[in-house]
């Protein structure tokens, strides 16, 4: 006998709610065999219809139904006539007020979307196995696209005469991680039943789409973080240097005096002198050069010979200086 839980029923309560809301004493027995048959009723009428889940309320003798599809048009029908024939089936069935409500899967406040949703990749798979498609590329094919929208971990398992074999079997295939044990993790599930010419087929598909944590341990968390934050402020704790002080500043050099002109200052004493050509000589008085410019300050002027003395009277035969 094989041990397995239901992946919905296995976490009833603690992150999944009831599919049917209403509370009774001695109508038990009646309320949930019309639940039953609400359900049955209309997904044999609507097949084709995509849908997701379906959730009852009962208060009083009023009954509310809310079908999640991924195909509204085809539930709600023209001018609302595929409603309206479904709520009087079932008020004639209960006897009991019925409202219909038909919630869109496509608008972007839904929760999970169709191409994650574990029902409709499983009856998606079963009709392609009833218009004869290789199981493994179904199988394969609901796996990529569930991966691609989003989901976090892909499981999709077929049972019986697979490719018209006469002995039946069971094929599977995962991507991803599907933790079937972890309560908080929202695994989805959904199945279908293939009718085909070979006989009957049926179609499992899990979809993992994250953990979620329960109301109790988030209240536990924050009041632990309270009351640590109130331990640190109370007990005088070393505050933390910050990260974003600015870093003690550098010792200020002065600027580099700005270089001038070898008319106005001589050239430091480190730096090797710069030697200039020597100016062509000429008469000019002592101390000046031909072009009437002082020497470079930390030069020394050329010695120049002594100036001629003028010729004594008389002496100016031969034109002898």
């Amino acid at each position: 006998m094989g041990h397995k839980v239901h992946p919905y029923g296995f976490r009833l309560g603690v992150i999944y709610p009831w599919k049917s809301n209403w509370y009774a004493k001695r109508d038990y027995a009646e309320h949930l065999h019309e639940d039953i048959w609400i359900r049955k009723h209309i997904r044999s009428r609507l097949t084709r219809a995509g849908i997701s889940s379906i959730d009852i309320e009962r208060k009083g003798d009023q009954i509310w139904v809310f079908i999640r599809t991924a195909r509204p048009g085809i539930v709600i029908g023209r001018k609302g006539v595929e409603v309206d024939r479904l709520r009087k089936d079932i008020e004639r069935y209960t006897k009991k007020r019925v409202d219909v409500k038909v919630e869109d899967m496509n608008q972007a406040s839904s929760e999970v979307r169709p191409e994650t949703d574990a029902a409709l990749l499983a009856q998606g798979v079963a009709e392609q196995l009833v218009g004869r498609v290789a199981f493994r590329r179904a199988m394969r094919r609901a796996v990529q696209t569930a991966m691609r929208s989003g989901a976090l971990g892909v499981r999709v398992a077929t049972a019986g005469r697979l490719g018209g074999t006469e002995m039946g079997r069971k094929e599977w295939y995962r991507e991803g991680r599907v933790p079937l044990h972890t309560l908080r993790a929202k695994v989805d599930f959904g199945t279908a039943e293939a009718r085909t010419t070979m006989g009957a087929i049926g179609v499992k598909v899990w979809v993992y789409h994250g953990d979620e944590v329960p109301y109790r341990e988030q209240e536990t968390e924050r009041a632990r973080a309270r009351a640590t934050a109130r331990a640190r402020g109370g007990g005088g704790a070393r505050p933390t240097p910050r990260t974003d002080a600015p870093a003690e500043p550098a010792s200020i050099e002065a600027p580099p005096e700005p270089a001038r002109s070898d008319s106005v200052a001589s050239p430091a004493a480190d730096a090797a002198p710069v030697e200039t050509p020597a100016p062509v000589e000429t008469s000019a008085p002592a101390g000046t050069s031909a072009a009437g410019e002082t020497p470079a300050a930390g030069e020394t002027p050329a010695a120049e010979p002594p100036a001629a003395e003028p010729p004594a009277a008389g002496d100016t035969e031969g034109g002898d200086a």
